[in-house]
């Protein structure tokens, strides 16, 4: 996959496939996107191009607006790569660029820079200054400057639409399964390995504290949850804590820590991924240290029962 900025130089060609989006998350109404224009590609002996944008719009729009984010621009970058996606271009958003108007957006990237003959969008999208542009719009251009449009109607589930917001909503309850569920795959976080109290250590369950690679990047509510990690490209069981540990000094912010299974190296400094199977409960505030070493060693057991049967099934 070829990755060029907005200011890249480009060869132009009126046989390409566009589709633009934020993509946040790249669930399965996104993917339904990118299946259609994959489709024509294919179809077509076009070559196929995505268009997003970082930061993600609506923190440069609205100053006000702290989005929780489902996919980092790394994470996007590989969704991307993993579909054959052959091009992708990142356009840095910023304020002078939400000026353009949809024609000028049209014209200076769709038109200009990269050529276009078919463009494929969401069944909600809209684009430019003020989001002016909409489906119409586009097709209006479409006649002027040469390029068909296919709009790709709202993925549903039960008669619920498949959105960013309602998985965001879900990992904020922690419905952890409905949301991979809607994601298509399984919600993970990635991140730094970085000291912590040592308090798993002394248990006898030590643990890795995650600094997040984003600091926008959406956690999901406290909780004990059945986790992966890949680890140095393996790939292991783990138990994951996000809270406040209240049993023992609890902390001013969320603390984010995963006890790996089976694994007993240090790995202060380390990049590690974690992804989400299951919420198994609350946090709570334990007696003491014998009732949380209990609750602990029902945790594992339990992460063990989950995820074998994952992969049973």
């Amino acid at each position: 996959m070829e990755i060029f900025d907005g200011n890249s130089n480009i060869e132009k060609s009126k046989n390409t496939v566009v589709t633009i989006g934020t993509f946040d998350g790249v669930h399965r109404g996104h993917q339904q996107i990118l299946n259609e224009m994959l489709k024509i590609s294919r179809e077509k002996g076009f070559r196929n191009f995505v268009i997003t944008f970082e930061p993600h719009p609506r923190t440069v729009v609205s100053k006000k607006f702290d989005i929780r984010l489902l996919t980092t621009l790394s994470e996007k970058k590989e969704i991307f790569k993993s579909f054959g996606i052959e091009n992708l271009m990142i356009i840095k958003f910023t304020e002078e660029f939400s000026k353009l108007t949809s024609v000028e957006f049209i014209k200076q990237y769709i038109c200009d820079k990269i050529g276009a003959r078919h463009v494929v969008i969401g069944y909600d999208h809209k684009f430019g200054r003020d989001r002016e542009g909409d489906e119409n719009a586009l097709r209006e251009m479409g006649k002027e400057y040469g390029f068909e449009v296919t709009r790709v109607p709202p993925m549903k589930e039960n008669g619920v639409v498949i959105s960013s917001t309602l998985i965001r909503n879900l990992l904020l309850d922690g419905k952890i399964e409905e949301a991979n569920n809607y994601l298509g795959r399984n919600y993970c976080l990635s991140g730094k390995v970085v000291p912590g109290a040592g308090r798993g250590i002394v248990l006898g369950f030590p643990t890795a504290n995650i600094q997040p690679e984003d600091k926008q990047k959406l956690i999901p509510a406290n909780g004990v949850y059945a986790v992966s990690v890949k680890v140095e490209n393996k790939v292991y069981f783990g138990v994951m804590n996000i809270g406040f540990r209240p049993t023992f000094n609890q902390t001013p912010h969320a603390i984010t820590e995963v006890h790996i299974l089976n694994f007993n190296k240090k790995i202060y400094g380390e990049n590690i991924k974690v992804e989400f199977i299951k919420r198994l409960r609350d946090e709570k505030k334990f007696g003491g240290k014998n009732e949380l070493i209990k609750q602990i060693e029902e945790d594992i057991r339990r992460t063990k029962e989950v995820l074998k049967q994952k992969v049973i099934n």
